[in-house]
């Protein structure tokens, strides 16, 4: 054997990490043998040896340095704060990416784009006396095709600047959208879901089902609803905020992860009590005491506070955030079982339809 074809170990792993190891080399033409295998419980073995060419350890070892490097940036990304963007190729899924970029660039995290289609065959189970074509059967190509085109677009957007430039990644996965969007928060422990929605008449047509509102609804994750209408394009032109409070201590808790999202922006921030609030006097004293604590613990935000009257609360809030230039409501949003869903939606659901203004709701436990 010259010695340019002895064999030298290259590296010692489990045989699940061998094996990848051993793919990788080989797939860049460098032979590869491993020993030391269990054969009987392979999977379990250690200490498996991942041998090579002399004359080939130049080359393996600039491939596995590099390897090494991309594991690093991978369990770096994992680290890094996630911002769920659901995605179905419309024109306020755009703008929603508009604004979930935006927020992953200031927070220094990553974007994940996540589309949802739905099978013939799902379709069908779940609506079997049902003439309505709900599924395709092609669904999962077409969804891989129009998600390409779009991951394209995302990147021709990042070079000219109509985009800032943090890393991203696509999927899709089958189900229905909103199960499928809380699921992936769920494995992601996203920090942030940016959803785009419709405008107000045509959310209101489509009020049953509204995949944004059953987010919501769940109560486990912070959402920013982009409507249709929205003119900000960045966060840098949100100026004013209406802030609803029930006046208690988790409202707090909520306005503290506002804070972090926004940090060092000079926003002005409107407090106005939820409409169940009907003693004038002692709701005016809890507003000033929050107003002035609000103010101490956030310097960069100018606090202010507005009662709207509880017979006329969506009118008088209507005529408010016209005069005031609302750009954005936040609000602290509560898990809610069925029933209460059914027969009391909660302020962050009557929210999404009754307002062109986007949203920031904040789970609240």
């Amino acid at each position: 054997m010259e010695k340019s074809d002895k064999l030298i170990t290259v590296a010692i792993h489990t045989y699940a990490k061998a094996l990848i190891l051993k793919t990788m080399l080989e797939n860049e033409g460098i032979p590869v043998v491993i020993n030391n295998v269990n054969l009987i419980q392979p999977v379990v073995s250690s200490g498996v040896r991942v041998r090579i060419k002399e004359k080939d350890l130049p080359l393996a070892l600039k491939l596995i340095e590099q390897m090494a490097d991309d594991e690093f940036k991978h369990n770096e990304d994992s680290n890094k704060p996630v911002v769920l963007i659901p995605i179905d190729f419309s024109d306020y899924s755009k703008k929603a990416c508009l604004i979930g970029f935006d927020f992953a660039k200031q927070m220094g995290g990553r974007v994940i784009l996540l589309h949802s289609y739905v099978e013939m065959t799902y379709a069908m189970a779940m609506m079997p006396f049902s003439n309505e074509d709900t599924g395709d059967k092609h669904a999962e190509q077409k969804a891989l095709k129009r998600m390409n085109d779009f991951e394209i677009q995302i990147k021709n957007d990042i070079s000219n600047g109509i985009l800032p430039g943090v890393k991203f990644t696509c999927r899709i996965e089958e189900g229905v959208p909103e199960v499928t969007i809380i699921e992936c928060a769920k494995r992601e422990n996203a920090t942030l879901i940016v959803m785009g929605t419709r405008g107000k008449s045509k959310k209101e047509e489509e009020l049953i089902g509204s995949v944004t509102a059953e987010v919501l609804d769940e109560g486990k994750f912070t959402v920013f609803s982009v409507p249709e209408g929205m003119e900000a394009r960045k966060m840098s032109e949100l100026k004013n905020v209406a802030f609803f409070s029930n006046f208690i201590q988790q409202d707090l808790l909520s306005f503290d992860i506002f804070a972090r999202l926004f940090k060092n922006r000079k926003l002005n921030i409107t407090i106005i009590p939820i409409e169940t609030q009907k003693n004038d006097d002692k709701t005016k004293k809890y507003l000033d005491q929050l107003v002035q604590y609000c103010q101490s613990h956030y310097s960069d935000f100018n606090f202010k506070a507005e009662i709207l009257s509880p017979d006329n609360y969506a009118k008088d809030f209507d005529e408010y955030v016209k005069a005031q230039n609302i750009d954005l409501m936040l609000i602290p949003n509560k898990k809610r079982n069925i029933f209460s869903r059914l027969f009391s939606p909660s302020v962050a659901h009557r929210m999404v339809f009754h307002s062109d203004v986007p949203l920031l709701v904040v789970p609240i436990s």
